[in-house]
This record gives C-alpha cells, structure tokens and sequence, in this order.
C-alpha cells in the first residue's frame, strides 16, 4: 500500500480551514486516494498571508522544526474582490520550486463565505433553510454576515458565524451544482482532483 499523501494547507483564516480540510478528504475519498492534512496557518489577511507563504517555503526548505516538504500544498487566501484569476496569479507568484509544482491554489471570488453558500439545495439539507444571497457581492464581510444570518434565521446558533457547520456542508454539497454557481470553487475542486490523481499516480499507487 502506498503512504498516505501528505497535504500542507496553508490558510489566511480559520473559515478557510474549517472548509477545505474535509473538501480535501472528501476528494480524496472519491479518487480512493490516502491522504494526511497538515495545516500551516498564514491567519492575519490576505497580504500577511502571501508574505507568511513565503516564509513557510523557507522554513520547510531548511527543515526547521522537522518540517518536511508536502506531496501537495494547498494555498487557501480569498480573492477580495480581485477577479480570480489575478488573486490566483498572485499566489502562484509567491510560491517557488519545488512548491510551485505541487500548488494548488484555492481562492474564494471574493470571500470563503460564498462558498459555504455555493449550493443552496445541500444547505437548506444541512441547516434547514435556504440561504438568501445575492449573485456576486464585492462588499466586506457580505458573505460573512449572510452566513451568520442564515444560521441564525433557522434556529442554530451562530457561535462561529456558521463554520461551524462546514464539515455537513462539505459532505452533502453536490459539486457539480456548486461549481456552475462558483466558478472558483469549480477550479480548485477539479485542480485538487487532479494533482491528488497525479501524486497517487506517480507513487504507484495506481499500479496496486
């Protein structure tokens, strides 16, 4: 049996990685791929973030602390308005070899928030009420507080403004329909889908 692939995800908050820990394990369930999530918090912003994904490469590089290199890494640090594909080429362009190879780049168009909302249908399923949304805002914290108050209207709670229910959303989200309502979402889905194949692949994996 081959070793489980280890993951680094590397993360602005922890909205971020309340969502793309069980995303990571879920596709990789689906491509019967092992793998072992290991979180490298950036937290503090999206600029603080690019400039702590430096840093972490270094780290890693010199083995500090017993840090050692990812099969993959996972970059998780919102678009904030940006269109998707400058956020995605910022990020790029802050990871160097040998990460640079393994990157997958998980950018939220704008906010993670609107992900958690990306499919209302598995929502009400989870929360038991169909979240109010509009198509596309770019204002601060709009998607934050959409979450809360979704949570809220349907009688939870809202302790930690909804990522608390990350896990269940993840697990009953129909991709396909969350993927035709956010196109990044579709991107870094069907990109981590892609490089766990790979990884798995070149390992072997694929030979067993």
């Amino acid at each position: 049996m081959s070793s489980p692939v280890a993951v680094d995800i590397f993360v602005e908050d922890r909205a971020h990685e309340a969502f793309l820990v069980p995303m990571l394990r879920r596709i990789a369930r689906e491509e019967d791929v092992a793998v072992t999530p290991r979180v490298r918090s950036g937290r503090g912003g999206h600029g603080r973030a690019v400039a702590e994904l430096g840093r972490y490469q270094d780290l890693v590089r010199k083995g500090a602390a017993g840090a050692t290199a990812p099969d993959l890494l996972i970059a998780g640090i919102d678009g904030n308005c940006s269109t998707f594909a400058k956020a995605k080429k910022a990020i790029k362009g802050a990871t160097h070899a040998p990460f640079s190879s393994r990157l997958v780049v998980a950018c939220p168009d704008p906010h993670v928030e609107r992900w958690y909302l990306a499919d209302p249908e598995s929502f009400k399923e989870v929360v038991g009420l169909w979240p109010t949304v509009a198509k596309k805002k770019c204002s601060r914290d709009y998607y934050k507080n959409a979450l809360a108050k979704a949570i809220r209207k349907a009688g939870h709670p809202a302790t930690l403004g909804g990522i608390e229910f990350a896990q269940e959303l993840v697990e009953r989200m129909d991709l396909y329909r969350a993927g035709k309502n956010d196109r990044s979402l579709k991107s870094f889905a069907d990109d981590l889908r892609t490089n766990l194949r790979a990884v798995y692949s070149a390992s072997g994996g694929g030979n067993e």
